[in-house]
């Protein structure tokens, strides 16, 4: 039944599906499983300006992703959930990643840049970035208070939806959510 509707719901897309199926509502109902934990907010929320690092040291924002939706990813190497979901966020990647959608994981605390790597490597994950949030600082504005933590955010650069803990970013669920936000931002 679920992969009946999943494939209404991608044939819809590709016929040129409404655009106002992006909203709130709609994208709630794609939420299926683990996905049912995902919380779409009424109002979007601001983001905050404060930084993170690349794993070379340069300076990002994430007003850098801002014309996109994004999935910002919060994790960190010890983190056994985190360690799960990473090869599903790099399937999702892999999927829709590109001019209207990325996926964007930061580390946060005590990550050094050679733990970040091999623990990607371990993975076999080389397309998502490796970004850290050594002091914390973006993700206590951002009341990142558990990980793994994912927010989703609009093209303006707001938060809409969060989903604290594990969930299975590789499912049927997922990929309708996502594919419902690109043929939004894609319609305009």
């Amino acid at each position: 039944m679920r992969l009946l509707r999943s494939l209404v719901l991608y044939t819809a897309l590709a016929l040129g599906a409404n655009a106002a199926l992006a909203d709130i509502a709609a994208l709630e109902a794609l939420r299926e499983g683990s996905l049912k934990k995902l919380d779409f907010f009424s109002t979007a929320k601001a983001v905050p300006t404060t930084g993170f690092v690349t794993i070379d040291g340069e300076s990002r924002q994430l007003s850098d992703y801002q014309g996109q939706y994004i999935l910002l990813n919060f994790w960190a190497t010890w983190c056994a959930p985190c360690r799960k979901e990473m090869p599903q966020l790099a399937a999702l990647q892999e999927e829709f990643g590109g001019d209207y959608f990325q996926v964007v994981t930061i580390a946060t605390g005590r990550n050094p840049p050679p733990a970040i790597k091999k623990f990607f490597a371990k993975l076999g994950v080389s397309n998502l970035p490796m970004h850290r949030d050594p002091k914390q600082q973006l993700a206590r504005e951002m009341a990142v208070f558990g990980l793994p933590v994912v927010m989703l955010i609009n093209p303006e650069g707001k938060e809409i939806a969060r989903l604290t803990g594990p969930a299975e970013w590789d499912s049927d669920s997922a990929k309708a959510i996502v594919a419902a936000m690109i043929a939004e931002i894609a319609q305009e």
